[in-house]
């Protein structure tokens, strides 16, 4: 069983300058504490900003000379934060770009390489707010003629051929987007490209590639936008949908909702990027898959550091963090707090040797 007090105090070298504005919870009275002190900065997906808070809650409070901050900044900036040395470590919803391994980060030995495990798995809802419809189901072809401008009502025949009992207003459709480099529009656009057929014409990548509907800058931006608005529709992590809707997506000829079940079955299923080190656990998602069991519109969500600090102190807090984050705790935290799918199996141990390796 991991230990956050016993790992941290094993790799406790000296005291930083306590800073940040992240909660610094204090120890319950006679639970033990590591000597393990300093700040540590990381950024990036906001979809994990909620699996974040439990976890730096619990690690504070084990490692109570220890502040965490992170900064749900988006995936694309906390990656480029990384590389420009303005933090520690990064969450992002979107593997890192053979151009981007190719870069130097400050924070780094020169030529150590980085690590990317997976940390954080959660389907992506496509979120709704139309009064009257309780349940609606959406093709892949039917929510990529949305999200491009051409459904543009919710009474399309479209919309209507895939709920063939639901009486639909006369009512404009506005599709909210994220505004900001995302790595869930990435994996959105992702599944979009490889199910929608000719439908979907843009490039997948971080930025909403039209210009089409609305945009609203992080996840908690596109739910505001979604929420106060009237016949909306939007994408993001599952766990941050609350009382709006959620479409059902088609698998093979089955409609799927979400679960997290279903998004951890579709990461058990997909194949490791080639080429890649082996601190580098980044996959390729199988997002055509027909098997109901799966919910291919899935982001997993990776944490990025490097293998070896140029400042040991900063490795020693690093390696405690991720070995949290990595370990069944940490994962069993995340589950109970954000909703999101325990990375299990020889995928957590695998990912667990490589954080107890930082330095």
């Amino acid at each position: 069983m991991f230990n956050p007090v016993k790992a941290a105090s094993a790799v406790a070298l000296v005291a930083l300058t306590l800073t940040g504005c992240a909660a610094n919870e204090p120890a319950d009275e006679g639970t033990p504490t590591s000597t393990l002190t300093g700040t540590l900065n990381g950024a990036g997906a906001s979809s994990a900003g909620t699996a974040q808070e439990a976890w730096i809650a619990e690690f504070q409070t084990a490692n109570d000379g220890v502040t965490v901050n992170y900064d749900p900044s988006g995936s694309g900036a906390g990656r480029e934060s990384f590389f420009a040395g303005a933090v520690e470590f990064a969450g992002t919803d979107s593997s890192l770009s053979d151009e981007e391994l190719a870069l130097a980060s400050p924070v780094c030995v020169a030529e150590a390489g980085y690590f990317e495990v997976p940390v954080y798995v959660s389907p992506i809802a496509v979120i709704y707010n139309l009064e009257g419809v309780d349940s609606l189901n959406l093709a892949p072809a039917t929510i990529a003629g949305i999200f491009k401008g051409d459904i543009t009502n919710w009474n399309d025949a479209a919309i209507a051929a895939d709920n063939p009992d639901v009486t639909f207003p006369d009512l404009a459709i506005t599709a909210v987007h994220r505004s900001d480099d995302s790595g869930t529009t990435k994996n959105f656009t992702d599944y979009l490209s490889k199910n929608a057929g000719d439908i979907w014409d843009a490039e997948v990548g971080d930025p909403f590639p039209y210009s089409t509907g609305e945009g609203a800058s992080g996840t908690s931006g596109v739910v505001d936008a979604v929420t106060n608005g009237t016949g909306t529709i939007g994408y993001a992590d599952a766990s941050k949908a609350g009382d709006l809707g959620t479409a059902n997506i088609k698998v093979g000829d089955t409609w799927v909702g979400h679960t997290p079940e279903g998004a951890a079955n579709v990461l058990a299923l997909s194949p490791r990027i080639e080429g890649r080190s082996a601190t580098d656990m980044a996959v390729s998602i199988d997002r055509t898959l027909t098997d109901p069991t799966g919910y291919p519109l899935v982001l997993v969500s990776y944490l990025i550091g490097c293998n070896d600090y140029a400042d040991d102190a900063v490795g020693a807090l690093v390696n405690a963090y991720a070995s949290y984050l990595t370990s069944a705790e940490g994962q069993a935290t995340a589950a109970a707090n954000a909703g999101s799918a325990p990375v299990s199996g020889a995928v957590q141990e695998e990912a667990a040797a490589i954080t107890a390796a930082i330095k």
